[in-house]
């Protein structure tokens, strides 16, 4: 199989960018190629990437600040091989994360997304559970050992039940992702909607439980002025009830039902109303309550 390409668009925190870079270098596996985007203006960071000493890893900063979609899209654009991955800027790859993709790959070459086995570890990197994890992976994700290839409407409806999926551990088929490209106007969930995108499409996923990547979730902070807002959830409002409507016109009307009720995005919303009050929050806290009540029915025409 030919080389893997791993794209990082960087922004923000410089000890963990240079932690996740350092755990691409440690992989196994040692065909393959780092982009670093950086969508930032941290200083000592193309310094840094110029003394590195691997001629792997490519960096290039952003003359102006693209924001999250559209430095995905350009990292999309700089994509060479057939397979990618597009890893956030403080996750770690365990050093078999590669071998494990490539081996998935090698049994099912066709699948355009692989999920590997992650572990959830928190801002300090040490593992950590969290009810929406352990709900997701209890009660929304699949249940299988060893390596599984799953599509259709019943994987469509068992994510928009729960997005137990974690983006940034993905393998991505890049001309599949590129024949779909990312939704426009979407940030938050950008990643589900990729993938909804791309099953109705026709396209399969490989599941592997094989440990091999930590994804990092970072605590919310209570004195945080946007923590509880509520904002987030006026686009996945937006992306569910849009979505239900395309499930629709496909005939996948159970997936359609699952993403219109949206029920465990309704449940997170709830979970932060506590925290949203305390910070003072009052009008965050109301909209948290009225996203988790329940969405508006409503009929309108499809975009895009």
């Amino acid at each position: 199989m030919t080389t893997i390409d791993i794209m990082l668009p960087y922004y923000g925190d410089v000890a963990l960018m240079q932690a996740a870079v350092h755990s691409v270098i440690a992989q196994s596996d040692p065909d393959w190629r780092l982009l670093v985007v950086d969508d930032g203006k941290e200083p000592g960071v193309p310094e840094w990437f110029a003394n590195l000493g691997d001629d792997r890893v490519s960096y290039q900063r952003n003359e102006k600040n693209l924001g999250v979609t559209g430095n995905y899209d350009k990292c999309l654009g700089l994509v060479g091989a057939e397979h990618f991955v597009m890893m956030g800027t403080d996750d770690i790859m365990l050093p078999n994360y590669l071998a494990t993709v490539r081996a998935a790959l090698a049994q099912f070459p066709g699948a355009a997304i692989v999920q590997p086995g992650v572990q959830v570890i928190d801002g300090a990197g040490r593992p950590s559970t969290t009810l929406a994890d352990e709900s997701k992976r209890r009660l929304y994700a699949p249940r299988f050992t060893g390596r599984k290839l799953l599509g259709g409407e019943d994987l469509a409806l068992s994510l928009l039940r729960g997005n137990w999926l974690y983006f940034p551990s993905l393998c991505w088929r890049t001309d599949a992702v590129r024949a779909m490209g990312f939704r426009p106007g979407l940030e938050i969930i950008q990643d589900l909607a990729l993938v909804i995108d791309l099953l109705r499409d026709g396209e399969q996923m490989i599941v592997d439980d094989t440990l091999c990547f930590q994804y990092r979730r970072h605590a919310i902070s209570i004195s945080s002025a946007s923590a509880f807002s509520g904002s987030r959830f006026t686009e996945s409002r937006r992306y569910f009830l849009d979505e239900a409507e395309r499930l629709d016109a496909v005939g996948w009307t159970r997936a359609a039902k699952a993403s219109r009720l949206h029920m465990s995005s309704r449940i997170h919303a709830l979970t932060l109303v506590p925290g949203a009050l305390r910070a003072g929050q009052r009008a965050g806290a109301r909209t948290l309550l009225t996203y988790a009540a329940g969405p508006a029915r409503r009929r309108q025409n499809l975009h895009g």
